[in-house]
């Protein structure tokens, strides 16, 4: 790292900017700020109308599609309603923009300099294209909700947060890489149950997609049983024509994956930790098993909160920006158990 230092700091910025991004499109979508841009330019729509006669053209443009339509109509929303969304959406591509710059400007400095070997600018020419790509999947989602139905596709929704986040775990990885060069042999049981933890926890945070997208926090809000007393509530059964469908599309569904699924990232969790036990690790990877620990039960305890309280803005947050400390420390705990 001493020769790389800031190329490391560059790359972690980035991982800041990504989480920063994810934040405030939980913020977007817990306020239902989403809909309120109704097209996407690169460069004309970079700051929001400057004056009272730009607003009132993007409100009255706003009010052309279903969001208005078919519900804001009907609440007396007003010009002063319309600002408020309309900056968290703009403030949530506005720093997709400054990722964007922060990523291209240093890499070309980075490439004139010869500070990257081959390895890494591989590395970043892939980042580069999933940086792209997570903005197409941005105005892809966007783009659902301006037709017929007043909400965007929460299959296109849990796409682009769980590809924000891998985005993230990929950058956090280049960064390791530079940061611990050396290369010594893994801990082969162990990297596996990490690798399959991985994988679940990745599974849990696309579901974490559905049940944003479909609203379904907002239904059964009870533990550890759902509502009426019943661990698998009937209505999961009646809400969809098959049962592949209600687990996929159904409100009740969707919740009972994602709250049922988080006791399977416990236990992947638990048993890494246990299996770590029987094994010599270093100092640094006990601290990255052990944080896992830690923060996988203050994750669940914020998603059962979270039900229990009907998701109040502060704690779908909260869940949402442990779920990213979460998988930091899955992707910091897999990088040293296998390199």
């Amino acid at each position: 790292m001493r020769n790389n230092k800031s190329v490391v700091y560059w790359l972690l910025l980035g991982c800041v900017l990504l989480f920063v991004m994810v934040m405030v499109g939980g913020i977007t979508r817990l306020t239902n700020s989403g809909l309120s841009m109704t097209d996407w330019h690169l460069v004309t729509d970079t700051f929001p109308p400057l004056t009272d006669e730009k607003w009132v053209d993007a409100f009255e443009e706003y009010k052309k599609f279903p969001e208005y339509q078919k519900i804001n109509i009907h609440n007396d929303f007003t010009l002063s309603d319309y600002k408020f969304i309309y900056f968290w959406e703009w403030f949530h591509r506005f720093i997709g923009r400054i990722i964007g710059i922060v990523f291209i400007v240093p890499f070309i400095y980075f490439l004139i300099k010869k500070q990257l070997n081959s390895e890494t600018i591989k590395k970043c020419f892939v980042l580069l294209l999933m940086g792209g790509f997570q903005g197409f999947l941005g105005w892809y989602m966007v783009k659902s909700g301006l037709i017929d139905n007043p909400d965007v596709s929460h299959f296109r929704l849990a796409l682009h947060l769980t590809f924000a986040f891998i985005t993230f775990a990929y950058t956090l990885w280049v960064a390791l890489d530079i940061i611990y060069p050396e290369r010594k042999p893994a801990v082969k049981s162990l990297q596996r149950i990490a690798q399959i933890a991985l994988v679940v926890l990745i599974i849990q945070i696309i579901y974490g997609g559905f049940v944003a997208g479909l609203n379904a926090g907002l239904v059964h809000n009870h533990w550890p049983l759902m509502s009426d007393g019943q661990f698998f509530h009937e209505s999961i059964t009646i809400e969809q024509s098959t049962l592949l469908k209600s687990f996929t599309e159904g409100r009740s569904g969707v919740q009972f994956i994602h709250r049922t699924f988080a006791y399977v990232v416990v236990f992947m969790m638990m048993m890494l930790y246990f299996k770590s036990k029987k094994n010599r690790l270093n100092r640094i990877q006990k601290k990255g098993v052990k944080s896992l620990i830690l923060i996988v039960f203050i994750q669940f305890a914020l998603g059962v909160f979270t039900i229990l309280f009907h998701v109040p803005l502060w704690l779908g947050l909260a869940h949402q920006l442990v779920a990213f400390v979460l998988l930091s420390a899955m992707v910091f705990t897999l990088h040293r158990l296998s390199k």
